[in-house]
């Protein structure tokens, strides 16, 4: 393995006997070092093989001005959520260590940021919570910087996110999907989306990880039933939208929504049509 170029002391862009190109990490890996001579085997921590040159060429401009100690931790999280969850995109490893080395340098500052959809992602992802919360504590003991439960539900989110890819065929369908979703609303209410509230972004999130959880078979099970009969007691507009959704989906797709999903859509829904009104 020959270094192909240098990032920092402790990371290298190197060449395999195959002329692949790989990230390797090691604490003094290039000190002294110069391009083309071999890679020291025993200070090898490391090695990402990572399929695409797009992520090998973003992962090295990461791992080229952040600390080797936080894509580690982050490494070490995303492996962890692997054994629980399954495969997930290669691009989580860009994703996450990104944002985990802002939400530590936000939290030096003392410049947090509210997570204000963490009871949706509590109560839709709760393994990918556990495993958001896994992180916290991962990176307390690793880094000694102990970051606020909001973040918790931010590496969730990257975890769904991370769990979303698939063929073209896949991202194609979900995309349809979304768009008929989207359509049955605007047309209900005869609304014109504003899409650069942050209302708008939540509900196409929303409705992203909702059809992916639609076509995996992934159902949401009923929780505490006295939330539904408030919500659709006090959201009777956005509700009945909401059975207009359930029937086209179930008509088309088969697929019948629990009352905890529908409830979901109603309270994004409510924001949409509240935005319109104000």
């Amino acid at each position: 393995m020959k270094i192909a170029k240098i990032l920092n002391n402790n990371v290298v862009i190197a060449l395999s006997e195959n002329n692949q190109e790989l990230v390797v990490m090691g604490r003094g890996l290039a000190f002294q070092k110069k391009v083309n001579e071999n890679v020291e085997q025993d200070k090898i921590e490391k090695i990402f093989e990572l399929r695409s040159n797009e992520l090998i060429s973003r992962l090295s401009e990461l791992l080229s001005h952040i600390p080797t100690s936080i894509m580690k931790v982050c490494d070490s999280i995303i492996s962890v959520a692997r054994c629980q969850l399954g495969e997930l995109n290669e691009n989580i490893y860009i994703a996450l260590t990104d944002h985990c080395n802002y939400a530590i340098e936000r939290q030096k500052k003392g410049l947090a940021i509210s997570n204000t959809m963490m009871w949706e992602i509590q109560r839709l992802y709760p393994k990918e919570y556990r495993l958001g919360l896994e992180g916290l504590k991962l990176i307390e003991q690793e880094l000694q910087v102990t970051l606020p439960i909001d973040e918790a539900g931010f590496i969730a989110l990257h975890f769904v996110n991370a769990q979303l890819t698939g063929d073209m065929p896949i991202v194609m369908e979900i995309m349809t999907i979304m768009h008929e979703v989207m359509n049955i609303v605007k047309y209900h209410f005869n609304i014109e989306y504003q899409e650069d509230t942050l209302d708008y972004q939540r509900f196409v999130t929303h409705l992203k990880f909702f059809t992916h959880r639609m076509m995996s078979r992934n159902t949401v099970p009923n929780d505490d039933i006295s939330m539904h009969i408030v919500i659709k007691e006090n959201y009777p507009l956005s509700w009945r939208c909401a059975e207009k959704i359930s029937q086209f989906l179930l008509n088309k797709y088969q697929r019948e929504l629990t009352d905890e999903e529908r409830m979901f859509l109603v309270i994004h829904i409510e924001r949409i049509r509240k935005k319109r009104r104000d």
